[in-house]
């Protein structure tokens, strides 16, 4: 188990305001954005809901922003990701 599931699972009061944040900012406007778009690219090539266990994610090269299908667990935290990516890693 890593570390932070390990943290959680001991500490259930941190994890309850951690899913309270969590709720909050995938309330807000950049985040809905963002999955609207993901979701519409998904559903324009044709994957949305097929069961291929691919999701569209963001990625960057050379400066322009990509997207592409990558598994859900590759979609988490990459280290050449987004800066709220990085912060999350600490």
């Amino acid at each position: 188990m890593k570390a932070t599931a390990q943290y959680y699972k001991d500490n259930p009061e941190a994890y309850a305001k951690k899913k309270a944040y969590d709720k909050q900012y995938n309330k807000g406007k950049k985040a809905t954005q963002k999955r609207s778009k993901l979701n519409k690219f998904n559903r324009k090539k044709g994957t949305y809901g097929n069961g291929d266990g691919l999701d569209a994610c963001h990625k960057r090269y050379k400066g322009k922003q990509i997207i592409k299908f990558c598994k859900p667990s590759q979609n988490r935290g990459d280290k050449d990701d987004s800066a709220g990516d990085k912060k999350a890693r600490g």
